[in-house]
């Protein structure tokens, strides 16, 4: 099997990006082949960036429903937060099977997801009366890698 098929079935979004910079060279290389290169690399290329938003996307689910868990005092959502925290860990982990390079992403997915999504917690607690504006600033903190990914959760509210 040649090496490119075997990035394609072993690492997707690896694949997109090299597939997309062999064109634009190719390009550059003035071949004589009568494609769109230009627009072919776009369209490869924004192949692995959509995995690369499904990812962030799936992440940003995680951490709002953490944060919902650490700081909401409500029973009854509960199990559903944690049912969801599940669901989207299991596709994470399907995404990152398919394209193991976006792996080293996740950090930075991390960090470029964290602040909106748990401010969008945070706003849908307040919404439904679960959160004081002086408790923002507690709800702001931050989530790792290992506690998004792994099996953690937040421990259950006291009361």
């Amino acid at each position: 099997m040649p090496a490119t098929k075997t990035v394609y079935n072993e690492d997707f979004y690896a694949w997109s990006k090299d597939q997309s910079e062999a064109l634009r060279s190719a390009a550059r290389a003035r071949s004589n082949l009568k494609l769109d290169w230009e627009n072919l690399a776009e369209e490869i290329e924004s192949l692995g960036k959509s995995e690369r938003r499904e990812l962030a996307s799936r992440l940003s689910q995680i951490i709002q429903h953490l944060a919902k868990l650490a700081h909401s005092p409500a029973i009854d959502p509960r199990p559903g937060w944690r049912e969801t925290i599940m669901r989207e860990r299991l596709e994470i982990e399907r995404i990152l099977e398919g394209s193991p390079s976006l792996r080293r992403e996740v950090p930075h997915l991390i960090e470029q997801e964290a602040s909106r999504a748990i401010d969008l917690a945070i706003d849908v607690l307040r919404a439904y009366g679960e959160l004081k504006d002086s408790d923002r600033r507690t709800a702001a903190a931050a989530y790792t890698p290992d506690q998004i990914l792994g099996d953690w959760f937040p421990p259950e509210p006291q009361g």
